[in-house]
Parts: C-alpha cells; sequence; structure tokens
C-alpha cells in the first residue's frame, strides 16, 4: 500500500496520470492527434512552457515570482517598440532582453538583499510592470512594421515552428542546469534549508538573484516570441499567466516548500495544463469555463504538492 502510494505521490505517477488523459482525451475528443492539432497545442503551451523553466527553480529555492506575465508583456511590447524605432530587429531583442534582465534584477536584489518577502515584492512588480507597458503604448497594440519580425515565429524547421524549438531547448537547457551543474544542486540545497546553506559556506543571496535575473531572461525570450506570434506589442497580454506557470510547476512536482523539482515532472505539468485547455477548445466550451478549470487545477496540484509533502515527512 504504501509503495503504491508514493508512486502515485511520485514522478511516476504523474506520467501514468498524464498517458491516461492523453489515451482518454485521442479516444475520446475529435481530431484532437491530428498534426495540425498538435503543433497548435504545442504552440500554446510555449510561453508557459518557457516560463516554468525557471519559475521551477525559484520554486525550489522557496521562492515565487508573480510579476511573470507582466514581464512577458512588457518585454513584448519593448521588442516590438525598439525595432520599429530603430529599424533594426535585433536590437529590439536586445532591448527586450535587457528589460528582462533589469525586471529580474531588481526583484532578486529586493528579496535577497533587503528581505522583502518574495510574495509581496514580485505582487509589486506585477503592478509596476503592467504600468510601464501601458504607459509605454498609451495602453494600446503596437504593430511590426518589419514583417521580417513575424519570421521569429513563422519560421519551421522540419515542420516544426521555431517557437516549439527554443521551448525544447530550453527544457533541455534547464534539465541539464538543474541535474548536472553545482549551481542546480545549490539551488535545491537552498529551498531545503536556506540556514543550514549558508552555514556550509554558499552564497544564498547572489543565488537567489540570479535565478531571478534568469526568470527575466526567459520571461523576454517568451516575450519575444509571443509578440512575433501575434504580430503585435499588446500591453495586455500574458495576464494570468503567473497562475498557470505556478499550477504547471506545482502540478509536475515541484514543492512549493522548496527543496524538490524535476525537469521532466515540470514539462508534464505544462503538457497538461495545454491539454485541458486544447480539450475545451475543440468542444467549444466558453472562455468563462475555462476559467474555473485553471483555478480547479491549480487547487489541486496544490493539495498533490501537500500530500507529497506528508508523505516524504512520514518517510
Amino acid at each position: 500500500m504504501n509503495r503504491l502510494k508514493r508512486i502515485v505521490l511520485g514522478e511516476q505517477g504523474l506520467v501514468i496520470l498524464f498517458l491516461l488523459a492523453l489515451a482518454i482525451v485521442s479516444l475520446t475528443v475529435p481530431n484532437f492527434m491530428t498534426q495540425r492539432n498538435v503543433l497548435g497545442l504545442l504552440q500554446a503551451v510555449v510561453t508557459i512552457g518557457i516560463v516554468s523553466c525557471t519559475m521551477m527553480l525559484c520554486l525550489a529555492s522557496r521562492d515565487v515570482d508573480l510579476s511573470v506575465g507582466s514581464t512577458v508583456a512588457f518585454t513584448g511590447m519593448i521588442a516590438v517598440m525598439m525595432a520599429n524605432h530603430t529599424e533594426n530587429i535585433l536590437l529590439g531583442l536586445l532591448a527586450a532582453i535587457a528589460a528582462g534582465v533589469v525586471v529580474g534584477a531588481v526583484n532578486g536584489i529586493i528579496i535577497a538583499k533587503f528581505g522583502v518577502n518574495a510574495f509581496i515584492t514580485t505582487l509589486a512588480t506585477m503592478q509596476v510592470v503592467r504600468g510601464l507597458a501601458l504607459i509605454s503604448s498609451d495602453g494600446r497594440a503596437v504593430g511590426v512594421d518589419d514583417s521580417d519580425y513575424f519570421e521569429i515565429a513563422q519560421k519551421t524547421v522540419v515542420g516544426v515552428p521555431m517557437p516549439i524549438l527554443v521551448m525544447v531547448v530550453v527544457f533541455l537547457l534547464f534539465g541539464f542546469v538543474l541535474n548536472r551543474t553545482v549551481f542546480g544542486r545549490n539551488t535545491l540545497a537552498i529551498g531545503g534549508n536556506p540556514d543550514a546553506s549558508r552555514l556550509a559556506g554558499l552564497n544564498v543571496g547572489a543565488t537567489r538573484i540570479i535565478i531571478f535575473v534568469l526568470q527575466g531572461i526567459a520571461c523576454a525570450v517568451a516575450g519575444i516570441l509571443l509578440s512575433s506570434r501575434i504580430t503585435s506589442g499588446q500591453p495586455n497580454a500574458a495576464q494570468g499567466l503567473e497562475l498557470s506557470v505556478i499550477s504547471a510547476c506545482v502540478l509536475g512536482g515541484v514543492s512549493m516548500s522548496g527543496g524538490r523539482a524535476a525537469v521532466s515532472g515540470v514539462l508534464v505539468g505544462v503538457l497538461i495544463m495545454g491539454i485541458a485547455e486544447n480539450v475545451m477548445n475543440l468542444m467549444n466550451i466558453q472562455a468563462f469555463y475555462q476559467y474555473v478549470a485553471r483555478g480547479v487545477i491549480l487547487l489541486l496540484a496544490v493539495l498533490l504538492d501537500n500530500l507529497r509533502t506528508r508523505a516524504m515527512g512520514r518517510r
């Protein structure tokens, strides 16, 4: 019985649940397994997937970032506006990355150096950054002047859209960082016990700042791809993204108490979120009900995290 419980609450249980749900959906929902729909589903989860990779590190170190949605919108706006202003797409992309670094660094410094709670800090920057996006565009969408900007999201490699390939590379990169580098091990150690990590000689403050800077860079990459896909900079884009990202991470086995994370689990969590939304769209379920579904998924993810934590505590 205990072995069965460990399997159900562990990473294997999540994979089994995902495969079971995939099989049921494939058999019951028309057109779900068509190539067009599968590629569309993967395109739809690109933003969540890229940002989830760094949110995973954030949650694993006992922090959280609620400003990711605003940062995605803001950096997308910066990329489009700078590309239009300079007539140079590369400068636009670099400006967006720089903006992401600044937002991440501000979050990290306030949290790590001034000791302000991560929830409160990023809740504040969520509002500030969204406001900056609205102010910079006067609250309106900004169209792209150079059609080459669209190619960032529309280009394909062996039939696979570039954003999907970027997401795959990001997952592989952060899988390596988490499992094969000292930085990844330090992140998990800090989340497991920050005080012990500090006494062991780890630079806890610097590690937390780096994590938030990486979060800002990931948001900038996601913002660039999103603005290219929707062919404009949208100051109201990615609203509620933070909840979807946290849901995917926690559903994928990342502990909100810190110290536990797995990239493979996060990938499965992202796909579960994407499949749920895709199925509702294929079944023509109204968007109002999709809000309810996302809320239920978030609640179930937190309950599952609590069950995992209790099971590990008993052991």
